[in-house]
């Protein structure tokens, strides 16, 4: 069993931060179950260990995190849903690659909830989608923009960090950053894509589809 905690309101990120590296050390030793933890942050950058500075353009626009988890910068804020995911990679085959791909997988489940064809692209971290209603691109191929960003952390063999999927956040806020160091596509959210999601609505689709990817069923577990 995986606990399942949903926080309400907006949480502080590096309180955020500290619960987790205390949750991975306990799931570590044995002494606490895996989990997943749904939460939002008031507006913030954070920065993985790929980041490159040139790619913060308003640096004076939201606090700015440096985190130790993968990836380049992101943007997290109100209306996007983070998962943080405290999982023992260790007992699910050391396979730090199949991890991350059941995580896009887990994604892409959900969104498929909504009629959504999630998809990822090589060499481009994160979850897409394609926008026939755009613009093509100067190259002549569909648009595409990114709906869910992917970043993770290990220690003693056990994941920390997670997802972030867009369901309704203030898109001009991830104009302060190159998101994930991407410049040339666009980001779009449940919303944007024209569908009236809730958060709630999410949270059911992500429950629902992470048994179907980890095998593992979720139970309500306690928030922090």
């Amino acid at each position: 069993m995986v606990d399942w905690i949903i926080t309400d309101g907006l949480t502080d990120y590096r309180a955020a931060e500290a619960w987790m590296e205390a949750r991975a050390a306990a799931v570590a030793e044995g002494e606490a179950r895996e989990c997943v933890w749904l939460v939002e942050h008031p507006p913030l950058y954070t920065a993985g260990t790929s980041a490159k500075r040139e790619d913060l353009t308003d640096p004076a626009r939201f606090p700015v995190y440096d985190t130790r988890r993968g990836g380049q910068y992101t943007y997290h804020g109100p209306g996007q849903r983070v998962a943080y995911t405290i999982l023992n990679v260790g007992r699910r085959g050391r396979d730090v690659r199949r991890f991350v791909q059941d995580l896009e997988h887990w994604v892409i489940a959900a969104l498929d909830t909504f009629n959504v064809t999630g998809e990822i692209r090589e060499g481009r971290v994160g979850v897409w989608v394609a926008r026939p209603d755009k613009p093509l691109t100067a190259a002549g191929a569909v648009a595409e923009d990114k709906i869910a960003a992917i970043g993770i952390r290990l220690r003693k063999w056990v994941s920390f960090h997670g997802i972030s999927i867009n369901v309704e956040p203030d898109l001009s806020h991830f104009s302060g950053i190159v998101p994930c160091g991407i410049s040339e596509h666009g980001v779009t959210s449940l919303v944007d894509l024209g569908l009236p999601v809730t958060m709630d609505d999410v949270d059911i689709a992500l429950r629902d589809s992470f048994a179907r990817v980890f095998g593992d069923s979720p139970s309500t577990g306690q928030a922090p």
